[in-house]
């Protein structure tokens, strides 16, 4: 799986992408923060405990307001993963899913340790971050599918059975990968989606929303990014059901005013394919960034991932400066998420001058060993 030689980056771009790169999990996890404590609510009982309004700020949740869920937990990984897989290339062994793999592992042994052990000299920085080792409603499919240390891989995926939507909802950093063509994002998605994920709507619905973020990050309109999801799914067996989804989102847009019905119509039972459209629409039809987060989890599905989603878009699309300032105040490990952001954005930028033939940073490869 390779990559293309990737942009020219001048100071402007480079500060441009990290803005959408910040924007891009900054988003996610306030959307996930905003709907962790109406996950298990229906609309009926979000009203009832927020007002006839719904939720329309941070509300208490694991004992504080801003506290992330699992979904946040493993995008970080996701980012580490892919920083660690840039960094490998050098030497030669050059397989992302491996590394995203290891990094998913990193995160399992999080839901199961009291903390960092210091002791495992290649987790570096990320894994020794105290806050992460908290269960914040892992999903059976998460720790069942990462639960050893085999791979799920397209051929033999862990679940085949598994619709959920939490491996698309760790996606969006695929989609910063913005050197890389849209078909390779999609199938890095794919492939580490079915580490946990394995029905092909489900790891189909990754792909799209890494492509469609890609798009994104890269500057262009949501519509067209929709646009060029629903190309590139076309050529793949079983895409029916994510493309038909995503038209639906698309056709949604036309029909009146925004409602929660219409959210709850488009999430359907909650799998990968009906919360990708939710976001897609909410994200499309929102006023602003927090208008259409709070559209996003005013609904009887999984509101934290329909929040995560939608986060993640507004994030890629509008970037870090458009997120509702009095949210990111009080969200749950905003210094990890802007330090990994940023270290992010460094990688993709200037990796050549933190390690290559010429030398290395050694603090650098501390922090993401190879």
């Amino acid at each position: 799986m390779g990559a293309t030689s990737g942009p020219v980056w001048g100071r402007a771009e480079q500060q441009d992408f990290r803005s959408r790169v910040r924007g891009t999990l900054l988003g996610t996890a306030v959307g996930d923060a905003l709907g962790g404590p109406a996950d298990p609510l229906s609309l009926e009982e979000i009203r009832a405990a927020y007002g006839p309004e719904g939720l329309l700020d941070l509300a208490f949740g694991q004992g504080r307001r801003g506290t992330v869920t699992h979904h946040t937990q493993l995008t970080l990984f996701t980012v580490d993963g892919l920083i660690r897989a840039q960094v490998r290339r050098d030497t030669g062994a050059w397989h992302p899913p491996t590394d995203l793999h290891r990094a998913y592992l990193r995160w399992s042994a999080t839901q199961r340790d009291w903390g960092p052990d210091e002791r495992r000299e290649d987790d570096g920085w990320l894994a020794r971050e105290e806050w992460l080792y908290a269960r914040r409603q892992p999903t059976r499919a998460l720790l069942m599918g990462l639960g050893d240390e085999t791979m799920g891989t397209l051929e033999q995926p862990k679940n085949p059975g598994e619709l959920g939507p939490e491996a698309v909802a760790r996606s969006a950093p695929f989609g910063l990968l913005v050197g890389w063509e849209p078909q390779l994002v999609a199938q890095l998605a794919v492939e580490c989606a079915a580490q946990t994920h394995g029905h092909p709507i489900a790891y189909l619905s990754a792909g799209a929303y890494a492509v469609i973020v890609h798009g994104l990050a890269r500057g262009e309109s949501l519509d067209g990014a929709v646009q060029r999801a629903l190309a590139l799914l076309a050529a793949r067996p079983g895409h029916q059901p994510v493309s038909d989804a995503l038209q639906h989102a698309l056709g949604a847009v036309r029909q009146g005013m925004p409602s929660p019905t219409r959210v709850e119509e488009l999430a359907g039972d909650g799998t990968a394919d009906g919360l990708l459209a939710a976001s897609v629409y909410c994200a499309l039809v929102g006023e602003d960034v927090r208008h259409g987060l709070c559209l996003a989890v005013n609904q009887g599905g999984p509101s934290a991932a329909a929040g995560a989603l939608t986060g993640g878009l507004l994030g890629a699309l509008h970037g870090e400066t458009a997120l509702p300032p009095a949210w990111l105040t009080e969200l749950e490990g905003r210094p990890t998420l802007l330090e990994l952001a940023d270290d992010f954005a460094m990688e993709m930028t200037q990796g050549p001058a933190l390690h290559g033939p010429a030398g290395s940073s050694p603090g650098w490869l501390a922090r993401y060993p190879r």
